[in-house]
């Protein structure tokens, strides 16, 4: 598998202030990556300056192997903001025909498939429509460019669970067919789970974890029994947060069990369940309790 991006010891300031810092990246071709952080994380900052919107105070960027200069956005590429950059007064149709003519992969048939499917009026204006509809707007564009490096800003902003199950739906179908690599920014967290293979955190400007969804469904989990079967399950694994109920304990892990892990969790009488991504990004982020020797992420 090849690698589409890289961003190696990347840095953006605003005045004093670091929004990027030191971030190290690497991208697969041909995945879907998941990039999730707090508000404020440098999610936003990251991709503007992969697009070439905003100059890095430092570090480099490149595509394919290609460094990028400053300003200087990737070849066939696309990047879905999530405040719309397109010009209001036109229509949707127009707007369409405009965007379409600087993707040289783009598909009509499938664009206007996903008009009906978005139910987008062509004749309305961009200035006419809802926070919703123009992210539906933005994402027709993104799937439909065929991009080889997609980007999309909080693409699900303002729809409803129906239109936000269309859109995943729809990028998935069509990422099944035509394979590109695709890094997707949102703050809905367990909705990202099913469609990213790999997930990316960045925490206050760099990445804290970079895996496969399938590693963190099989490492994220929660335990729970009484405290002192807690202590001795846990000596020599990655725990993330602890709390105590009662005589006992509720601890989130991030470790891989083998199989004499879990028979000595029944042993102990410990039950073990997943955690669910957003628990896991949850307690990542804020738990700060890291105890014995399992794999730094």
């Amino acid at each position: 598998m090849g690698t589409a991006l890289t961003c190696s010891d990347l840095n953006k300031k605003f005045g004093p202030e670091f929004a990027v810092r030191n971030l190290n990246l690497q991208l697969e071709e041909n995945v879907i990556h998941g990039l999730l952080g707090q508000n404020g994380a440098g999610k936003t900052t990251l991709l503007n300056m992969i697009a070439g919107g905003i100059f890095p105070t430092g570090g480099t960027i490149k595509v394919k192997g290609n460094t990028l200069r400053p300003g200087q956005p990737p070849d066939d590429f696309c990047y879905v903001r999530e405040t719309s950059a397109l010009f209001g007064g036109a229509r949707i149709s127009d707007t369409l025909r405009y965007v379409a003519s600087f993707h040289p992969g783009w598909d009509w048939t499938f664009a206007n498939e996903l008009m009906e499917r978005f139910r987008l009026d062509p004749h309305k204006k961009i200035r006419q429509l809802s926070r919703g509809t123009a992210s539906l707007v933005g994402n027709l564009i993104g799937l439909a460019s065929r991009a080889s490096l997609t980007l999309f800003d909080e693409p699900v902003l303002g729809l409803d669970v129906l239109m936000r199950e269309r859109f995943y739906r729809a990028l998935m179908e069509d990422y099944a067919h035509h394979p590109r690599t695709i890094l997707l920014s949102t703050h809905l967290v367990d909705e990202i789970a099913p469609v990213a293979e790999r997930i990316c955190i960045i925490e206050a400007g760099s990445i804290l974890l970079h895996e496969e969804m399938d590693h963190i469904r099989k490492a994220a989990l929660r335990i729970r029994g009484h405290a002192e079967a807690v202590s001795l399950f846990t000596a020599n694994k990655r725990v993330l947060y602890q709390e105590a109920y009662g005589h006992g304990i509720i601890a989130a892990l991030y470790d891989t069990l083998e199989e004499r892990d879990v028979q000595q969790a029944r042993e102990l009488d410990i039950a073990i369940e997943q955690l669910s991504l957003q628990k896991f990004f949850l307690y990542l982020i804020e738990g700060g309790s890291t105890r014995g020797s399992g794999r730094s992420l």
